[in-house]
């Protein structure tokens, strides 16, 4: 029961910190890169791929297409406003943005954004196996054996070591994707 729920939340802390990797652009072009972006459509504020569609033609650009022309402006404002360091323009039927090469200072800053992504997966990971641990021990008070509970407790450690293996495999491939040119 303890181990479920440990396990649970040990894969909550993960997809968090993947979904969180994710909106850390590496340089290229992705549709994902949008996904923060919340457009006026008529006084409602609505997320930018309920408007238009994004598309990267090519590893350095963005493009959207407004499902309705006249929302091209309200979409570059949008992206503009997201803070994102992206410059849109307009040619009338598309919003195209460049995505600018990273430098190597940015690379270093968004390498060091990554990893502390990574602990605080980490931090949620140790949350995870200590509420486990505390279940053990007041199950031990009420009755558990002691075998069960150093089994459960070795279990539990087993499984904060193996997601806190994932957790540096996904941030190595991540560091590599940022840093590499």
């Amino acid at each position: 029961m303890a181990i479920d729920e440990a396990k649970e939340q040990m894969d909550k802390a993960l997809s968090h910190l993947e979904s969180e990797l994710r909106k850390i652009r590496a340089g290229k072009a992705h549709p994902s890169m949008l996904d923060s972006v919340m457009v006026d459509y008529y006084g409602s504020i609505t997320p930018l791929k309920q408007v238009g569609n994004v598309s990267t033609p090519d590893a350095r650009t963005l493009t959207v297409q407004a499902w309705e022309k006249p929302m091209l402006d309200p979409i570059a404002t949008a992206i503009t406003n997201a803070n994102l360091g992206l410059n849109p323009q307009s040619n009338g039927e598309l919003i195209i943005i460049n995505v600018p090469a990273l430098t190597e200072e940015r690379r270093r800053d968004l390498s060091k954004r990554v990893r502390a992504e990574g602990e605080h997966a980490k931090v949620s990971i140790r949350n995870g196996r200590k509420e486990a641990n505390d279940f053990i021990k007041s199950a031990e008070k009420e009755g558990l054996s002691e075998d069960m509970a150093k089994t459960a407790e070795a279990n539990i450690q087993t499984l904060t070591v193996s997601y806190a293996k994932k957790i540096d495999e996904i941030l190595d491939a991540k560091e590599t994707d940022i840093m590499t040119v």
